[in-house]
């Protein structure tokens, strides 16, 4: 990599400028990702996605009748836990 060479003080500022918006950027890409992943992890989402790959094995009036009280009975556990 080669050394950059500046000419005024004006280039150095401009340069530190845009490396600190830079930081700021990645900084709050860090930020917003962290709060999708803690999103994530709630009990409610991880049952669901747990439950949600074995509905796709049930075929029928069976698995119709699981697709709609999973999602109740989920409901119902996160009110009896919060309440």
């Amino acid at each position: 990599m080669e050394t950059k060479r500046y000419s005024s003080y004006q280039e150095i500022e401009i340069d530190l400028e845009i490396l600190k918006l830079e930081k700021e950027i990645h900084y709050q890409k860090l930020v917003h990702s962290f709060q999708k992943t803690k999103e994530s992890i709630t009990p409610q989402n991880i049952v669901s996605g747990f439950l949600g790959s074995y509905k796709t094995l049930f075929a029928g009036s069976y698995g119709t009748i699981l697709n709609i009280a999973i999602p109740l009975l989920i409901k119902w556990i996160s009110k009896r836990k919060g309440g």
